[in-house]
């Protein structure tokens, strides 16, 4: 027989026409491989994710904004069955509210952070759709615990004023360049509001310096070993009772402002107030005005409620030890977070369940399955 031209032996085509077909059937036959989207840039943990693209299929978001990560949404990314964002990530799709979730394609199992707080994703309307929510957990206490101290030294001694005194040449003129003189951890209480990872992190490097007694409110009391000797008080007592105030809770709609003028009027006169969470947490408008009064005698702060816009006429006082966020901006930090994320995402491929889910989905039925 001829085929275009060419003579073939019946026999030869017959076997080359069922290879084809077997070889056809055999590639429709493999499992499909499941799909995880990254939304914004990995810096460090590159071979964390070389293992994870040996099993799956890893895209990066290419969307230029919101409108247009919305819409492949529903067109390139309708099949991703797992989600990946970082912080920075919010620039290029902005929160993941209700409006993300609803266009999330139904093969969706988990969405994992990239952080400790995850004030940028929207829990509940995540959990109505079935979709587990992760975030980044002891790889953020150590550092984040880290900056704590340093503000709550720096604010109690006056180091911050020393410095910008002595930048100015005014050693030569007054004694410590004439800053104010400071205080001890000596006699003094200091209240940690909020006792979970950070918390305890925050109290265990505290306990060293010799305060008079470490106080925390947390939403629960700790069992007696877990508080390691802090002491458990209600948020009034806390506030009534604490010469230092750490802020270590996250963002939500329940503690958004839940710091303010009221909340601040309940504290010593000269409180110092330390807030490494997120800025939106103390109403900050009205920090001005409260430590000029003398109310607040020092803040340190590593977050704030706009930033990276931050008030000149805050920062600009002498008593107020500013950071621009850099809790966890460390090489180390930043690469245990992406490697953390990562294995969240691992994790719930291997065994359909995140490694750390958000406390809000604690109780949460979860059908998913393993997919590799």
């Amino acid at each position: 027989m001829r085929i275009l031209g060419v003579k073939v032996s019946p026999v030869s085509y017959l076997f080359r026409t069922m290879t084809t077909a077997a070889t056809a059937a055999a590639k429709s036959a493999q499992p499909v491989k499941p799909r995880v989207l990254r939304v914004g840039k990995i810096e460090y943990a590159q071979e964390k994710w070389a293992q994870i693209a040996d099993l799956v299929e890893v895209v990066d978001c290419e969307s230029a904004n919101r409108e247009e990560f919305l819409k492949d949404l529903g067109g390139k990314y309708n099949d991703i069955t797992n989600v990946l964002r970082t912080f920075a990530s919010v620039s290029q799709t902005g929160r993941f509210d209700e409006e993300v979730a609803a266009h999330m394609p139904k093969t969706l199992i988990s969405l994992s952070h990239t952080g400790a707080g995850y004030d940028q994703v929207d829990i509940e309307p995540f959990t109505k759709r079935g979709v587990q929510v992760s975030n980044v957990t002891v790889p953020v206490e150590a550092p984040t615990a880290d900056t704590a101290v340093w503000l709550t030294l720096t604010c109690l001694r006056n180091f911050q004023q020393g410095h910008d005194l002595l930048v100015k040449g005014n050693w030569l003129k007054e004694k410590s360049a004439g800053a104010k003189l400071a205080h001890s951890p000596e006699g003094k209480s200091i209240g940690i509001l909020g006792m979970g990872g950070i918390g305890k992190a925050i109290r265990d490097r505290l306990k060293p310096f010799g305060f008079k007694k470490i106080l925390y409110y947390n939403r629960s009391q700790l069992a007696a070993k877990a508080e390691n000797g802090a002491e458990y008080v209600t948020r009034e007592e806390l506030f009534k009772q604490s010469d230092i105030i750490v802020i270590s809770v996250p963002l939500n709609a329940n503690t958004r402002h839940s710091i303010d003028k009221k909340a601040i009027e309940q504290m010593k006169d000269g409180v110092i107030l330390i807030n490494t969470s997120r800025g939106a947490v103390i109403n900050e408008s009205q920090l001005p005005e409260l430590i000029k009064s003398g109310k607040i005698g020092s803040f340190g702060a590593d977050v704030f409620e706009h930033e990276p816009e931050v008030s000149k006429e805050l920062i600009d006082l002498p008593n107020v030890v500013s950071l621009p966020h850099m809790g966890t901006y460390t090489y180390e930090a930043t690469k245990n977070m992406e490697e953390w994320a990562a294995e969240n995402v691992l994790t719930c491929l291997k065994t359909g369940k995140v490694l750390s889910i958000v406390p809000e989905q604690k109780d949460m039925k979860i059908d998913a399955k393993p997919l590799i």
